[in-house]
């Protein structure tokens, strides 16, 4: 005799039913991150505010009308018109400011390349002294080197000229760079360049087929300081540079402060210090992801 079983009815749902337990504790995973990432937000957007103020102020500024300027009634351009006719013109000292902040990047990046390629990759007497040596210059107060160097540069006939400053300019920045170039090289393997010398390649070979390739954060990130530091000097042109037809665009920004009868034309200055800061922003937005992958390229080595 068979019997026939009926089916067992469906068992109630277990008392803790854990996709309910993970639907519950989502809202406050959330909630407590974010919590974690409140201070952080607002601590960098209080940076953010603190850096940007003084730039949004000096372009409001700019356009403003301003009392003893040429933008007295309304909102224009009248201040930009007053800077652009200064002097030699704007164009001139824009001119001049390139072409030293040029000069500056090209000799600094072909000589802190070559420096922490040497540093990095060859092994010589007194290399770890002559490095230390080369890291001491950071040590050296920057305003005490500038009379020695304005009688070297008037000795060799550089003073008051371009090139001679943007020399100036160069070895303020070879210690740091050749630092930063030797961390580069390091960070690289060696089994790269040494596989390049078993295939043929020259030292100088191995470095601009496979190093200079890997080191390019690097560069990025020496030029763009050597950039900022030559663009925005003003110590340097007011000591070295007499014609105010060659003064760089800080210097000539700075003397435009100087006017008769005490009166100072805020809204020209505001203009220049809009003129100076705008290419530093641009390029910086441009190049900050090489220029971070510059900075850990020394960090992540190993």
């Amino acid at each position: 005799m068979t019997t026939t079983t009926s089916p067992a009815p469906h068992a109630p749902a277990p008392h803790g039913d854990p996709a309910a337990g993970t639907a519950r504790r989502a809202p406050r995973t959330r909630l407590a991150g974010l919590a974690l990432r409140t201070p952080y937000w607002v601590f960098t957007g209080a940076l953010a505010i603190i850096f940007l103020f003084p730039l949004v102020w000096a372009g409001v500024a700019s356009v403003s009308p301003q009392p003893g300027s040429a933008q007295v009634d309304g909102w224009g351009f009248g201040n930009y018109e007053t800077l652009a006719a200064y002097q030699a013109g704007i164009g001139q000292h824009l001119a001049n400011s390139v072409i030293v902040s040029g000069l500056t990047v090209l000799f600094t990046l072909v000589i802190s390349l070559l420096g922490g390629y040497a540093f990095a990759r060859f092994r010589f007497p007194g290399r770890d002294v002559l490095f230390l040596v080369t890291l001491a210059i950071l040590m050296v107060p920057y305003a005490t080197l500038l009379i020695p160097l304005y009688v070297l540069l008037n000795t060799i006939g550089l003073q008051n000229s371009l090139l001679g400053l943007a020399c100036v300019m160069t070895m303020f920045q070879l210690p740091f760079a050749t630092f930063l170039m030797r961390i580069s090289f390091e960070s690289v393997p060696r089994e790269l360049d040494e596989a390049a010398l078993v295939d043929g390649c020259s030292a100088f070979g191995a470095l601009r087929r496979v190093l200079l390739p890997a080191v390019k954060p690097g560069l990025i990130t020496v030029g763009l300081f050597a950039f900022l530091a030559a663009w925005n000097d003003f110590i340097a042109p007011l000591i070295l540079i007499t014609d105010s037809g060659k003064a760089p665009l800080p210097l000539a920004v700075a003397n435009m402060r100087q006017q008769v009868m005490g009166i100072v034309d805020y809204g020209a200055t505001e203009a220049g210090v809009v003129v100076l800061a705008l290419p530093c922003v641009v390029l910086f937005l441009l190049l900050q992801r090489h220029y971070v992958r510059g900075f850990m390229s020394g960090a992540l080595k190993g």
